[in-house]
């Protein structure tokens, strides 16, 4: 008797777990191709690879187009990704090289396939890059918005 072959309908649950499995994939790969630690030379030099980083990605230390509470923003150079990206930082990271191995890798993501990733794979990318728990990655995210002084306080 032969088996019977079951066709199974893919969900938009598969595709996100799909995205998913494939973003941590992609920040694996570049970690080891790093030797495993990312620092702030290594996270800078990654953005230049076009095998971590699909389209051209500067980073800016400004304030001026952040929302308040916002540590960082991805802004597109042009109506299509590959005339680039630039991510605004805070410049209360600009002296604070150890944060940015934690801010960039979340913006990756959104570089490598545009709006259809969501906060959960960015935080998948980031916390797989540095070799992190997602929820410990999450909660560094959330210590480092928190640390920015508020202008009344400067």
């Amino acid at each position: 008797m032969e088996g019977k072959v079951v066709e199974r309908k893919l969900t938009e649950q598969d595709g996100k777990l799909a995205l998913r499995d494939h973003v941590i994939a992609k920040a694996a790969a570049a970690r080891l191709d790093r030797g495993m630690y990312i620092d702030a030379e290594a996270i800078i030099k990654l953005l230049d690879d076009r095998e971590a980083v699909r389209y051209p990605t500067g980073v800016r230390f400004d304030a001026e187009p952040l929302e308040s509470g916002e540590f960082a923003w991805l802004m597109p150079l042009g109506d299509t990704p590959a005339e680039g990206f630039c991510l605004f930082i805070h410049p209360w990271f600009e002296t604070q090289p150890d944060a940015w191995p934690l801010i960039i890798p979340y913006y990756i993501p959104c570089v490598n396939y545009g709006e259809i990733v969501s906060e959960e794979e960015c935080e998948f990318y980031g916390a797989s890059l540095l070799g992190l728990e997602r929820e410990n990655y999450y909660q560094a995210l959330c210590e480092l918005a928190d640390s920015i002084p508020d202008v009344s306080d400067i």
